[in-house]
């Protein structure tokens, strides 16, 4: 037997070292490579599949921790805010001070009674008024956004019509022998001082010149809204005089005395004014 004669093994698979069959071999691979790239595919399906199913879960577990956490935190904040009125109901919750609220200090001295005087006066009658006071005080040629001061300001107070016992004359009252019939000569009816009332009184508005302004930071006048408060009472005084306000204390008067001298006995009464 010569080295080139070929070796047939069992089977009628050639012997190596001879020719093989080109189509067996590509079969062979070809086969091989399909069932290895089959299990290949199938392997990396089966574990994308299984890491899909993983990740999906976990997500989900992330998610609901997330919310337990949510409603924990709403629980705990729903608690503290319960707790926070119960104790400021039961007035338990401590108060803590303002370091910057606004303080007012009262440094006024004791009240010095200057003097007392003796009044025998009937108030008779009161009239209350109310006067818007506009007041206004510049130069000439001098523009008034440089140099001008108005105020407006309302005022509201009061004026007593009064009549004085103490100025009674002697000889003014005269009284019949028998008692019944009583003449009387009162003083004429007086008007008291306008009083302001300063919690309905108040300055509406006020303009300024820019001097105006400056010259308060050198030298601010604390009386410096005196002189409209002074215009006011002049003005519901005189408005006071015009408004019949005596007339009317005369015969409030006059009433008051009738029903206290019938209520003594007298049956006639005559009662008189002397000239203002």
């Amino acid at each position: 037997m010569s080295q080139n004669d070929d070796v047939t093994q069992p089977g009628g698979s050639p012997a190596a070292g001879g020719d093989a069959d080109p189509g067996s071999t590509r079969a062979g691979s070809t086969d091989a490579g399909s069932i290895d790239g089959g299990r290949a595919d199938a392997g990396s399906s089966d574990a994308g599949s299984i890491d899909g199913g993983s990740a999906d879960v976990a997500s989900a577990e992330a998610g609901s921790s997330g919310v337990r956490g949510y409603l924990v935190v709403a629980g705990l904040l729903a608690i503290a805010l319960l707790a926070v009125v119960g104790l400021r109901q039961a007035d338990l919750w401590p108060s803590w001070r303002n370091p910057f609220a606004q303080q007012e200090t009262d440094r006024s001295q004791p009240v010095l009674l200057e003097s007392i005087q003796d009044l025998s006066r009937y108030v008779a009658a009161e009239g209350n008024f109310q006067v818007v006071i506009d007041l206004q005080s510049d130069r000439e040629y001098v523009p008034e956004f440089l140099l001008n001061e108005r105020t407006l300001f309302v005022g509201a107070g009061s004026v007593e019509a009064y009549v004085d016992f103490a100025q009674i004359a002697e000889g003014a009252i005269v009284e019949s022998a028998d008692g019944r019939t009583v003449e009387i000569r009162l003083p004429a009816p007086q008007l008291g001082e306008a009083n302001l009332d300063m919690e309905k009184s108040y300055v509406f508005a006020e303009k300024r010149g820019l001097l105006n302004r400056l010259g308060d930071v050198f030298d601010n006048d604390p009386n410096r809204q005196q002189r409209v408060y002074q215009l006011a009472e002049e003005r519901i005084t005189a408005a006071a005089r015009e408004t019949g306000l005596t007339l009317r204390a005369e015969e409030n008067t006059r009433k008051m005395l009738e029903g206290l001298l019938r209520s003594l006995g007298y049956e006639q009464i005559t009662i008189t004014y002397a000239a203002p």
